[in-house]
């Protein structure tokens, strides 16, 4: 088999691929679609780098380099604006941003925005399933969440897990081996909070457990990270007695940080 018949490492990510859709961008859009007159012979029917360019109010030489694949740096307001010049899908606004590796701003007020029909899935779930956002915000959950969680769900009008668990007194009954998952809670939020940019929320829940709950503030200073991943989870139930669950986190597509999370009766 030739070279040419596999596509290379670079051609997938880094500043090379980033070149590439960006040009494949550029060449897709015409002069009309940005409200330019198509006047004048062109040797494409897209924009030319120095339109898009003034467009997107960026530097024509800092986007031919672009183009060309050099490692120069992006930033999100530039990324932004090409985004917008571009008419980009929210998909592609995505992957722009992925293989620049920013983290795009408007990814969190997307990611928040829940439709309907998400939401209402929970209620084909049989057993313990709810929504998390970035914050962990409960934005979502179905009946049985509701029974386990009993006492909170229902009182709570703002419910946040990590509030539960640090601030709740039901937390450390309900939980089996408390300290130990309250632990690895904090690892897991340092984690996930990680992969998207900072926003006021999380600094702002971050700050308030620190101040209100000792164990929360000695483990973040402790800067342990570690990935969300399934296992048992064991509760220990008022109604229910002892019972133990498998948890299943899935992303919703579209939805950025949005986190369905699933516990399976073991």
């Amino acid at each position: 088999m030739s070279a040419n018949t596999f596509m290379s490492a670079n051609s997938l990510s880094g500043p090379k691929a980033l070149g590439a859709f960006l040009r494949a961008l550029r060449e897709r859009t015409t002069p009309e679609m940005v409200g330019l007159p198509a006047s004048g012979r062109r040797r494409t029917s897209g924009l030319r780098r120095e339109e898009l360019a003034q467009i997107a109010r960026i530097s024509t030489t800092w986007y031919t380099w672009i183009e060309q694949g050099r490692d120069v740096s992006a930033s999100a307001s530039a990324l932004t604006r090409l985004s917008q010049a571009l008419k980009l899908e929210p998909a592609e606004r995505d992957y722009l941003f992925s293989l620049a590796g920013v983290n795009d701003p408007q990814k969190q007020n997307r990611a928040t925005s829940l439709d309907e029909q998400v939401a209402a899935s929970l209620h084909h779930i049989a057993c313990p399933a709810y929504l998390l956002d970035g914050c962990w915000n409960m934005l979502a959950w179905n009946a049985p969440s509701e029974q386990l969680f009993t006492g909170w769900l229902e009182s709570d009008p703002e419910p946040n897990l990590l509030r539960f668990m640090f601030l709740n007194p039901l937390a450390r009954s309900l939980v089996v081996d408390w300290p130990e998952r309250a632990k690895r809670v904090v690892a897991e939020f340092r984690a996930e909070s990680s992969h998207y940019a900072p926003t006021e929320s999380v600094r702002q829940i971050v700050m308030a457990l620190c101040e209100e709950s000792r164990e929360f503030n000695l483990w973040w200073l402790q800067q342990a990270v570690t990935a969300r991943e399934g296992g048992e989870r064991r509760f220990h139930h008022p109604l229910l007695g002892d019972v133990a669950y498998h948890q299943q986190t899935f992303h919703p597509a579209g939805h950025g940080e949005v986190k369905l999370v699933m516990l399976i009766m073991q």
